[in-house]
């Protein structure tokens, strides 16, 4: 989950394209007819990011920007055609946390896309629709943290109005876009705030308010539209209405404001990835079902190198093994543990169940390992 939007480490890059826009992007007549069997709830390990998503233990008053409400049944083609197709994604993160953020509804039946940290680490997920008008639980049919895409199964739901998915390999450099989305975390109508693209392809590194769990993303359109936190996971939208990206990233001066440059992911590359979430047909970087739970949250240390230990969540695999905050770890069974990045790396080849053995360094520099099982969801 995210914090407050900072500056990144890094100005963004101008790599080559990483995703090669596909070539032949599967094409599904709107709305999406790929209805998966929904699997039983998963619980990620605790990654906060500083991206979009907003992190609180109750929300504060905010900051004041140039959004507008979307009111479901206002005036206006923006209101009557999108408030149906955005949702607020809410995250109980344990130990007293909530996270929200955005989605974008894929099929009829409650498929929603979303970014992988706006769910990262949910004990339970709840989604609610125009405004609250309908909520529905939430399960993770899978998820792709390298690309930072996840697809939300809702439970019992139907008849719901997919968002209309445009091209984003037309976007140029000077297209008028909009943002949407659950501003601030507070619910309610969609907010929206207009702008224009001003960069392609870009690569930005975010990582949390204090340094902690660096993500890299590629490929990103970069526009001025101001986003704010909570608005991860929302469309990016033409001057059509159609969706062009999906909201995930900015860059701010400070906690909970908005930022007047923002990221997003190609909505090309988000919907192919969702759709071999969805069929089951992903490889690589995809995860289907209960991925794998230790329960830190972590930064990089240098001495010793590892991934130091902020947060440990209390009744995860971690707590059981006796790791606490301040504690380095080193190494997943044979592997070593050199980063926080490497650590997810490390992890990301098993899946819940699992057995692995946890090295790690104490605060007064006493190793130590334990022999964990990897977990979906905190024991009850």
């Amino acid at each position: 989950m995210d914090q407050y939007s900072t500056p990144y480490g890094t100005e963004p890059e101008q790599p080559a394209w990483p995703y090669g826009y596909p070539p032949a992007p599967p094409q599904w007549p709107p709305p999406y007819s790929w209805e998966p069997t929904p699997p039983p709830s998963r619980r990620r390990s605790v990654l906060a990011l500083l991206l979009l998503a907003v992190v609180m233990v109750g929300v504060g008053a905010g900051v004041a920007v140039a959004v507008n409400a979307i009111t479901h049944g206002g005036s206006g083609s923006l209101a009557t055609s999108i408030s149906q197709t955005v949702v607020d994604v809410n995250s109980d993160l344990g130990n007293g946390e909530t996270a929200a953020g955005t989605g974008i509804i894929l099929s009829t039946g409650g498929q929603v896309l979303t970014n992988n940290h706006v769910i990262e680490g949910a004990l339970h997920i709840t989604v609610a629709i125009a405004g609250g008008s309908s909520t529905y639980q939430a399960t993770v049919v899978g998820d792709d943290p390298t690309d930072d895409v996840a697809v939300l199964q809702l439970s019992n739901a139907s008849g719901l109005s997919p968002a209309t998915i445009g091209d984003s390999s037309r976007v140029n450099v000077g297209d008028n876009v909009t943002v949407v989305g659950n501003a601030l975390g507070r619910g309610g109508p969609p907010t929206s705030s207009s702008g224009q693209v001003t960069a392609l392809n870009q690569t930005i590194t975010a990582t949390d308010e204090n340094g902690a769990n660096p993500e890299t993303l590629t490929g990103m359109i970069q526009f001025d539209a101001a986003i704010q936190p909570g608005d991860s996971g929302g469309p990016l939208l033409d001057s059509s209405n159609h969706v062009v990206g999906m909201d995930t990233a900015g860059s701010s001066q400070g906690r909970r404001q908005a930022s007047n440059v923002g990221y997003a992911i190609p909505i090309d590359s988000a919907v192919a990835i969702a759709h071999q979430i969805a069929s089951g047909s992903g490889g690589g970087n995809i995860q289907r079902g209960s991925g794998p739970l230790l329960g830190v949250d972590v930064q990089d240390s240098t001495v010793p190198p590892g991934a130091l230990v902020i947060d440990v969540v209390s009744g995860t695999p971690a707590d059981g093994a006796g790791i606490q905050a301040q504690d380095v770890i080193t190494g997943i069974n044979q592997t070593s543990v050199t980063s926080a990045a490497s650590l997810k790396t490390a992890l990301s080849s098993h899946h819940s169940g699992d057995s692995v053995t946890v090295h790690w360094v104490d605060d007064n520099g006493q190793a130590h390992q334990a022999s964990v099982t990897l977990a979906s969801a905190p024991p009850a």
